[in-house]
């Protein structure tokens, strides 16, 4: 198996979510604001899918030995810099995480309800307790669940296989086209700092983050039928995971326009 065999096994998914109607539904500021309210749990539990794999496929403790693969650890490691530590549009350090929450208060949105999930997970010290208890959609509670399933049960070719496929490839150009006509009707919204994001996630992604990651999951499976197959089933639950969280926030969105 390959990573083209892959890639043509989740493509059914893949355009379910490129095709998804949820797009149509973002004309308002309100809209976007519901948007961003929900896909920044996505932007944050990414973290922990890299985190995870720095520490399967990196030494993270003391005494520090060399892990058997140099190539895997630099891949990772790069990955890590920019993810936790990028530049940000005024030239400060922050992780991506960090700069979605800004770009979100720049243009007005509510950042309350996941700082104060965040909060909850550091008191509880338990994701899952904190998934469970929170007043999340359902959608967003699988989509939650399933990524830290996937790191608790430590196979570092499924984490990947979640951190490579199952997240968006072409949403962030989709998006940065969004945006822009939100800058021409809502020119008095700042929305410098959240196109920012979007472009720089196009960027790193197709310059770097993933041919890398690619090549992370290609050194991970090598000649494991088996691991390539996990990979692949992981990858499709990943991505209808993902859909599930787009049609979230499409019902968050339409039950705004039903209550306006």
């Amino acid at each position: 198996m390959t990573i083209q065999t892959i890639n043509d096994s989740i493509q059914t998914q893949k355009e379910q979510l490129l095709q998804h109607s949820l797009y149509q539904k973002v004309q308002t500021l309100e809209d976007l604001h519901g948007f961003l309210e929900t896909h920044v749990y996505a932007v944050w539990d990414f973290m922990s899918l890299l985190k995870a794999l720095q520490s399967k496929l990196t030494c993270t403790t003391t005494p520090w030995f060399a892990t058997p693969n140099s190539e895997m650890r630099y891949l990772i490691n790069e990955i890590v810099l920019a993810e936790e530590s990028d530049l940000t549009l005024d030239g400060k350090r922050q992780s991506h995480f960090e700069m979605y929450i800004n770009a979100m208060q720049s243009c007005g949105a509510n950042t309350q309800e996941i700082e104060k999930f965040i909060a909850n997970v550091f008191s509880l010290q338990n994701i899952f307790v904190a998934i469970k208890q929170s007043h999340l959609h359902p959608n967003v509670k699988a989509f939650l669940d399933f990524t830290f399933r996937t790191i608790e049960e430590g196979k570092s070719h499924k984490i990947a296989a979640a951190f490579t496929f199952g997240r968006e490839d072409l949403i962030p150009a989709m998006f940065t086209e969004i945006l822009r006509n939100f800058e021409k009707h809502f020119p008095e919204t700042d929305l410098r700092q959240l196109i920012y994001y979007f472009e720089r996630h196009i960027e790193l992604d197709a310059d770097e983050h993933g041919p890398m990651a690619m090549q992370m999951i290609t050194e991970l499976c090598g000649d494991d039928a088996v691991k390539w197959q996990e990979v692949t089933e992981t990858s499709i639950l990943a991505l209808e995971k993902r859909v599930g969280l787009w049609d979230a926030i499409e019902e968050k969105i339409m039950m705004n326009v039903t209550m306006a």
